[in-house]
């Protein structure tokens, strides 16, 4: 009895695993290796995904797909857009992202993605396909802040394109704006373009602003039309920014007494240029 078990301990192991084998090789020769791999099959199904699973992840990263390419073609369409928009202007603008927008100051300002690095100066006029977005008033070095003409405290003077009748745009903080005339009775009705004044000294003049939807003449203080801005200052993610002509190229001493830059509040990171 000692002697077996010293024998078992010293071969037992061998012995078994020998014996193993020998079982294995006939069962996989009587029986093709089905047994063994239906071993297998059992001991690896857990960790296996099954059908729905694996259909599950395949129509996922599809949607992903899908969603990333649908992207890429709505930016590459607004860079189209954006291009097409320079035209044969005299000056080549800069194009910048809009990166920052807060929630409750939606039509107030936006921060650009282009600063003092990228030539930016406090003044330069900013424009998207359809028209005036605003004017940067204040930048860092590498961002910018633009002022919206959609800001209650923004004022732009402006020129109704049919009749060259004369006054000043006020923001709403929407996507409509206020003009407010000069002349007791303007020549103005709905459908009527909107544009910069060739008498104002913070914007270019022709640039266009949007169009008449309605009149109110008997406005007080003065006759009244409610204007919808053309460009997508609403959901904005891409702006030209160009500089204004000097002062001295406008082409008269006499400029709109209303259009003024308002006073802003200055946010941490900003400063005047």
């Amino acid at each position: 009895m000692y002697v077996f078990r010293r024998w078992w301990e010293r071969y037992g192991v061998q012995t078994v695993l020998a014996v193993l084998a020998l079982v294995a090789a006939g069962l996989v020769r009587h029986t093709n290796g089905a047994v063994l791999f239906e071993m297998y099959q059992a001991l690896a199904r857990p960790f296996e995904a099954n059908p729905a699973q694996q259909e599950q992840l395949v129509n996922a990263r599809i949607r992903e797909l899908e969603q990333r390419l649908a992207e890429q073609e709505r930016q590459n369409q607004s860079l189209k857009q954006l291009v097409g928009a320079v035209g044969d202007r005299d000056r080549q603008p800069i194009f910048a992202p809009a990166i920052g927008r807060s929630a409750h100051h939606w039509w107030n300002h936006i921060i650009l993605g282009r600063g003092r690095r990228d030539g930016l100066k406090k003044g330069y006029i900013v424009t998207a396909p359809g028209g005036l977005v605003g004017r940067i008033s204040s930048v860092t070095d590498r961002t910018s802040r633009v002022l919206l003409i959609s800001d209650p405290t923004s004022r732009v003077g402006v020129t109704i394109g049919r009749s060259r009748s004369m006054g000043f745009l006020r923001g709403q903080g929407t996507e409509r704006a206020v003009m407010e005339f000069f002349d007791k009775v303007p020549d103005v009705k709905a459908g009527d373009t909107v544009s910069t004044s060739s008498l104002s000294q913070l914007f270019p003049p022709g640039t266009p602003v949007g169009s008449v939807e309605s009149v109110k003449l008997n406005a007080s203080p003065a006759p009244e039309a409610t204007v919808k801005l053309s460009a997508p200052i609403g959901n904005l993610e891409w702006a030209l920014v160009e500089p204004n002509r000097p002062i001295s190229e406008t082409s008269s001493d006499t400029t709109l007494d209303a259009e003024e830059q308002p006073q802003e509040e200055r946010e941490d990171g900003f400063e005047e240029n």
